[in-house]
């Protein structure tokens, strides 16, 4: 990010950085402010706004998406740190299909959510973490979504859709196995 014009120069700061990100299975390439952050700019370059920005620390988790298949805090990097990477919102998790993803629909049946604010955070955090540990017990779930709060409601519901979604996602590998 920086140019220099000759040896022994005094570095020229860029003020804009070109970025090529995949975002959600679409190519996008900007022209962003070196300091733009990625959850600003995936709410106001792309307009996906599922991408909830809460603390702005990374403390809370609302700001979760997948970053090459990993969870980060997008409040945390700044865009141009995701360059020629491939990143996924919530926008994206079900991909084409109109169906939601089987994370998603184990939010909605065991109602784990209330004013659904940190919901795009925890669902793409538990994506993560059930990529990483498809049968996990209680104890591992919540110790799994530690890093994502929740203000309005107790946790029981979410534990319970992730045990779901487990189910869900388990199943769905166990069909495409048999076919």
């Amino acid at each position: 990010m920086y140019a220099f014009e000759e040896p022994g120069s005094s570095p020229q700061f860029c003020e804009e950085y070109d970025l090529t990100v995949t975002v959600n299975g679409h190519l996008y390439q900007r022209r962003v402010p070196v300091r733009m952050l990625l959850s600003d700019f995936l709410r106001h370059e792309l307009h996906l706004t599922g991408t909830h920005v809460g603390c702005e620390h990374g403390v809370c988790g609302c700001c979760t998406v997948l970053l090459n298949g990993e969870a980060v805090r997008s409040c945390l990097l700044l865009a141009a740190q995701v360059d020629n990477m491939a990143l996924t919102t919530i926008e994206g998790l079900a991909g084409n299909s109109e169906e939601l993803h089987p994370i998603q629909r184990a939010f909605q049946e065991k109602h784990a959510l209330q004013c659904g604010f940190c919901t795009p955070g925890f669902i793409m955090s538990v994506h993560a973490f059930l990529h990483e540990n498809p049968e996990p017990d209680e104890q591992e779930i919540r110790q799994g979504l530690a890093g994502n709060l929740c203000r309005c409601t107790g946790y029981h519901n979410i534990v319970e859709a992730v045990k779901l979604a487990a189910h869900y996602l388990r199943s769905s590998q166990s069909q495409r196995e048999e076919a």
